[in-house]
Order: C-alpha cells, then structure tokens, then sequence
C-alpha cells in the first residue's frame, strides 16, 4: 500500500469518489464538493470507517496525524468506533472562581466577618481588573507584578496584603491540581528578590491612640451615659480588648464567681483562648447591661439578635471630638491598647510580658511559647486592677496633647 499518496492540491481539486492516502486514510469527496476524512480498518473481521473530521476544517497533514493515532489503537486491539468514555477533562478555574471557593471553604474560620468583607473588597478592586478572567494555571510572575507594582510604593500595606491574598488563592489552586510548579505570587525566595521590602518602603501605620493621661478624663466624660456605645466602650479601654473581641462578647463567657471574661480561640486574632481578669469596675458596667432573651450578645446592637456595630463605638468618641478629623483628636477605639501599653511601659513597674499577654499578643519566640505554661493570671489582675485606680483617679487639668485640641484650648 502506498503511503501518503494525496498532495495537498489533490485533496483540494479531486473529483467526486475515495482516495486512498495509504495506512488507512482516505479522503471521500461527495458529489456536492463536500469532502471529509475517514479511516479504514478491520476489527475481527468486520470493516470499520470511523470519520476523522470535515476538509478544510481538517487540514492533510492534520489528518494523517489523527489516522496515526487510530492506528494506535487499532494496534491495542481497541475498535475505534467502540471506545470507552475518555476521562472528564479538568475545568480549570478563573482567579475570580477560585478567590469566591477559597473565602467560601475559610469563611469560617475567619475570627470576624469584616475580615472576610476586606478579603473580597481588596481583590475585587486591585486583583479582579487584571486576573480575575484568566485561568488560574496562566497566572505567572508578570501579571502578579502588573497588579503590585502600581500600588507598591503608594499603598504598602494594602499592596502587602493583596500579595499574600493572591498567593493564598493560587497555593489552594496548586493543592487542588488545577495548576503546577512554583506560586509565582510568593514572597520568599520569589518576589522578595524584585520588591522592595515592605519595612523599607513605608513604616507601618498603627491606629491613632489617645496618649495615656488624657484617658482618665475621656472614661469620666464616658460614664456620664449609660448607652450600650458607651458601656461598651468603657469596658474595651478597662480591658485593653480588640474592638471585636468586646461587641461579640457574649454572656456565657462571662464568669461572675471567677470574675473572668474567657474569650475562645475562635474569637481571639492568636487563635488561643484568652482569660480577662474583670475588676470590680469592669463587673459594674456588665451589672448594668440588659440581659436579653433573644440575644446571647452582652452588647445587643439595634438589629434583632445583632451585636452592637463597631460604627457605634467609633459614633460614641466622635460624640466627644475624637476620631479621625476630630476636632480633640484622630484617635479611634482600637488605638486604647497601645494607650494601655504606653501607661504600663511608662509608668509602672509590671514586666513587659505580663503587659503583652494582657493584650493577648502572640508570643513570636518558640521557645518562649513552649515554656511559658500559664497566662500568668495573678499578676494580670495586678495589673488590671493598677489600670482601673489610674482611669479612676481623681480629675485633673490635662494639657490636650492633640495639635487641633490644644489650638482649641489657648485660642
């Protein structure tokens, strides 16, 4: 038998009938024009002619290539018009896709829902534009930089988090062999080798505090309402809590005999159950907050079975001339630990590691972590109690400290 005897000029000009290219291809032309490709084989003694695809849409050169593999197959002793089902092709996903599985599948396990709201927001603005349509194996090194580089220099630590963001996505889209080889959105060893270092680009930011001696007398002017805002922000300040910490806060975690707050993990940003030692002032703002049936939230918000939103805490110092172009001070609710830190560093004599597991900052030594066995409670309520006498002492002239607020005082 002759092997491929068809031109590429035959295939286009012959006339109606079948010809035969050699090692079962052939090319049948219909008395229409129409021209298509089959394959000629004998499988236990019967004839098959399985149809390789229409000419022009399958080129000679195509064909011989699909007839090469039919012989295959044929060699296997497979009939190529009865073969089993082929294997489900993989759908790889786009960005968007995996980013939406990927905060499905640890929604959960996020300590608050704002976190989950920041992940969709930063992706859906600086990722989306230009990852999110392609497939998240076609992701390299360059489409990473053209998201980065733009915001780098200008947003740093947004920047930072989009980065680790991506490289969440595309670490969850490799475990789940949608894509192969390195994360090109790794920081070590990757792009720390083409971007500067967060730290070099812009020093970190913390949430403006108020500085400490002006607390006394903010906590005073605080006490003069008994709103669940106000409560609830003289128990963040007297306990040096994170904000959502204190608003998720519920009722069963409270033990009055103990005179113990128990935050579980789940709640805590370290993901380790963290005990607030209450004083007798703590105690009396929890003593004159409602117990509500419908409702497990020490601090209810507005909206049924709803804790207090975190608006209404920064709405309560706004009120008094502080927060962010305050007329007093920028200084926000957050900002009262590094308030507490300040007073405790400056002015008392309590070892700085009971202050940081007071704050219930995760411990960054391993070795300190394995050996330190408790939460070193005792001396925690020494220093909660020495808190509460300093926001409880006796009113005093205070000089504002803030430009606007001391503009203010002397004008």
């Amino acid at each position: 038998m002759a092997i491929q005897k068809l031109s590429a000029r035959q295939v286009q000009t012959a006339a109606p009938g079948k010809y035969n290219d050699g090692l079962g291809l052939w090319l049948e032309v219909k008395p229409n024009g129409a021209r298509r490709w089959f394959f000629r084989c004998t499988i236990d003694g019967k004839r098959r002619e399985p149809g390789i695809g229409p000419y022009p849409d399958t080129t000679l050169a195509q064909a011989r290539k699909r007839a090469a593999a039919l012989r295959a197959l044929v060699a296997q002793g497979l009939d190529p018009l009865n073969l089993p089902p082929a294997p489900e092709a993989v759908i790889i996903p786009t960005f968007t896709q995996a980013a939406a599985r990927f905060i499905r599948g640890h929604r959960q396990g996020w300590s608050n829902p704002k976190h989950a709201r920041q992940w969709a927001s930063t992706l859906r603005v600086y990722a989306k534009p230009l990852l999110g349509a392609l497939p998240v194996d076609q992701i390299d090194t360059p489409h990473i930089l053209a998201v980065l580089t733009p915001i780098w220099q200008k947003k740093t630590e947004t920047a930072k988090r989009v980065q680790g963001r991506i490289e969440n996505i595309l670490d969850w889209a490799i475990a789940h062999k949608y894509r192969t080889g390195p994360n090109p959105a790794a920081w070590r060893g990757n792009l720390d080798k083409i971007l500067a270092r967060p730290a070099k680009v812009a020093a970190s930011r913390h949430q403006p505090a108020m500085p400490w001696p002006e607390v006394p007398a903010f906590i005073k002017a605080l006490a003069a309402s008994d709103s669940i805002s106000s409560l609830a922000l003289q128990f963040l300040i007297r306990t040096a809590a994170r904000t959502q910490e204190v608003l998720l806060a519920q009722w069963p975690e409270i033990d009055l005999d103990a005179r113990l707050w128990r935050v579980p993990a789940e709640r805590m940003k370290a993901r380790r159950a963290h005990e607030v030692p209450l004083t007798d002032a703590t105690l009396a703002i929890l003593a004159k907050l409602p117990r509500l049936a419908d409702t497990p939230f020490i601090f209810p918000g507005a909206r049924h079975g709803r804790p207090l939103a975190s608006m209404a805490l920064l709405m309560a110092m706004r009120k008094r001339g502080h927060g962010v172009g305050g007329t007093r001070s920028d200084s926000v609710p957050h900002g009262f630990r590094s308030s507490f830190r300040d007073w405790a560093g400056e002015t008392t004599p309590h070892p700085r590691d009971i202050v940081e597991e007071a704050l219930a900052h995760a411990i960054p030594n391993a070795t300190e972590r394995a050996y330190r066995r408790g939460h070193m409670l005792d001396k925690r309520r020494l220093l909660m109690a020495d808190w509460d006498a300093f926001l409880d002492r006796p009113a005093a002239q205070v000089i504002p400290l803030h430009p606007r607020a001391l503009a203010a005082a002397t004008a």
